[in-house]
């Protein structure tokens, strides 16, 4: 078993509270069906869309980051998979899907520490 990491980008924001109610709903339903899986490591938390940028050693931050909006890191979620074909199809019952967003799938290295 490997861990692999669901970056969350893009993906529009609800229009209304009735809305809002019904995507978190869609999300608590996917997060159990991957605890109830025993794949869910970590569900991770939702990201700020600002932060700041480390550029190097020195110390130099700036804003950022600056990308596209559909390409700004919303969130993140770690699970438990045989493989990356597994973490992909667990992925794809996200419902971040159904806002236009998608989701990056990389496998955690293990470093052995």
């Amino acid at each position: 078993m490997s861990e692999y990491l669901f970056l969350y980008r893009g993906g529009r924001q609800p229009e209304d509270p009735a809305e809002g109610q019904k995507v978190m709903q869609a999300w608590v339903a996917w997060m159990k069906s991957l605890t109830d899986a025993g794949k869910l490591k970590d569900p991770g938390q939702p990201l700020e869309p600002q932060g700041k940028v480390v550029r190097n050693a020195s110390g130099t931050v700036t804003d950022g980051p600056y990308a596209e909006a559909k390409d700004l890191v919303g969130g993140f979620t770690l699970v438990d998979a045989q493989s990356l074909d597994e973490a992909c199809k667990l992925a794809s019952g996200c419902p971040i899907f159904d806002a236009g967003g998608t989701i990056e799938v990389r496998p955690i290295l293990n470093m052995g520490m």
